[in-house]
């Protein structure tokens, strides 16, 4: 896997890979705040890692919600670099699903699954609540062996 990454003035960088690409910013004063930062960026990766996970798990089990969302949360430790003292992932699926499926679909995500989380998980803990229709059903932590 390559990715070129591309100043684009102040602190504006353009990541791409083939004909895809994302672009990132610093929030001001350093930056315009025009796009997600690379930590922002990060989070949306873990969440859309394990996204793809939950969803195939899903469709493979013939559930449809009708609406399915992640929340990310991830406070920064104090000092230099600031990097994250844990993550926190909240799955909120609506409609009609299986609760023992979304749960499944979740926990093989963590446990097994999502290779972004693995590799955030060995520099912190990652916690995951899942909810089904507003109602919490499932917490627990993410645990990959090696």
């Amino acid at each position: 896997m390559k990715i070129l990454t591309t100043w684009q003035g102040k602190m504006r960088f353009e990541a791409s890979s083939g004909e895809h690409s994302s672009v990132m910013d610093a929030p001001p004063p350093f930056g315009e705040g025009q796009a997600l930062s690379p930590k922002q960026l990060l989070l949306a990766s873990i969440c859309g890692c394990t996204g793809v996970d939950v969803a195939a798990r899903l469709r493979k089990h013939r559930q449809s919600p009708t609406k399915f969302t992640m929340e990310a949360d991830a406070p920064k430790r104090d000092g230099k670099p600031a990097t994250f003292d844990s993550v926190t992932i909240d799955y909120f699926f609506e409609g009609v699903v299986d609760a023992h499926i979304a749960i499944d679909a979740v926990v093989s995500s963590q446990t097994e699954d999502c290779g972004v989380s693995a590799m955030i998980a060995a520099h912190c803990p990652i916690y995951y609540r899942v909810y089904l229709n507003g109602e919490l059903i499932k917490e627990g932590q993410s645990a990959f062996s090696r």
